[in-house]
């Protein structure tokens, strides 16, 4: 018997466990960034860890945070999108309540990809300048490098964002600035620029994701119509959500340097995916589109396992009233 989707709750569970999860491991996240946008010769990281300490010891503890504004705002309605919508395919294709075949479960894991990316794209635009801020800034401190009077920028709010007007003091941006600056000068295009890396990435995790998750969990079952214990639910997500994240990374690697709008003067720009990949394939080689992979894989993986515990406690269903909190199994 299908269980009837309540959109409200759904909505509820998605973005709470998204605001949770992206508090515990957006510090890794900011150090995949600034791994993935790292060229040949211009290293200023060796690792996630040398990259978390060395940003510490540059911009402080908040500093692993720069950049968490935009998604703590914006990762509710993301991720909510993202769970309900697949929810609601999943409702939709299922013949009379009965499970769904791998196709038809891959066919509502790709309609949810496609519409969280109205979400994803103009918060990872803004989050990916604020997150790469720091290393543009370390590159500059470091001899040899890159000379401070030779960085690349789109616009004047965005130089500031880095910092890299020379003999001028340091001056923090905002995202709303930044945000403001690109629909004054570039529309709304400015920022849904990588709108189509950003599909090539989600698109084929959420095909991986939610197949994945839905088999695994299966197992944990201990009967066809009883729930897994939200331990196994945890595991699950983690599993799903590390492999998916591991699968997709070169397209992650792709839309990072796509959306990253200051450069280096050695770093350079990309017109679309096509001649980002070449590029970054003839002059890296294909090691570089997984770099950050580990990073990736850890912030998804609790992400992810954060969001299937929610679902299983239902803390949406209870702040609507509709049930109460499920802390162990039946």
């Amino acid at each position: 018997m299908s269980q009837q989707i309540s959109l409200p709750a759904k909505l509820i569970n998605g973005g709470i466990a998204g605001i949770v999860g992206v508090t515990c491991v957006f510090p890794i996240d900011l150090a995949k960034t600034r791994l993935q946008n790292q060229r040949q010769g211009q290293q200023v990281y060796k690792s996630m860890v040398d990259c978390l300490i060395k940003t510490v010891r540059s911009e402080g503890y908040f500093g692993m945070y720069r950049g968490a504004a935009v998604n703590l705002t914006l990762v509710t309605p993301e991720k909510a999108i993202k769970l309900a919508a697949n929810d609601f395919f999943r409702c939709h294709l299922s013949k009379d309540g009965r499970g769904l075949t791998v196709f038809r479960e891959m066919l509502a894991g790709c309609a949810a990809g496609m519409c969280q990316v109205i979400i994803t794209t103009p918060m990872e635009m803004l989050k990916i300048q604020l997150q790469d801020a720091g290393r543009l800034a370390a590159q500059q401190r470091k001899p040899g490098i890159i000379p401070p009077n030779r960085l690349v920028t789109t616009n004047a709010v965005l130089s500031r964002s880095y910092n890299v007007v020379p003999n001028t003091s340091p001056r923090a941006v905002s995202a709303t600035q930044i945000a403001r600056e690109l629909l004054h000068s570039q529309g709304i295009q400015g920022l849904y620029k990588g709108l189509g890396a950003t599909l090539l990435r989600d698109v084929p995790f959420s095909i991986i994701y939610f197949p994945l998750f839905a088999n695994l969990n299966k197992l944990g079952k201990p009967s066809p119509d009883a729930a897994a214990p939200f331990y196994w639910s945890f595991i699950s997500g983690c599993v799903a959500g590390s492999t998916a994240a591991v699968a997709v990374n070169p397209c992650d690697v792709v839309k990072t340097r796509l959306q990253s709008l200051s450069k280096g003067a050695n770093e350079e720009t990309y017109s679309g995916i096509i001649d980002c990949f070449s590029k970054v394939m003839k002059r890296e080689g294909p090691s570089a589109f997984l770099k950050g992979a580990g990073c990736r894989a850890l912030v998804i993986a609790p992400l992810f396992g954060i969001v299937q515990v929610m679902y299983f406690i239902g803390v949406g269903e209870f702040i609507m009233s509709q049930s109460s909190l499920k802390l162990i199994s039946d």
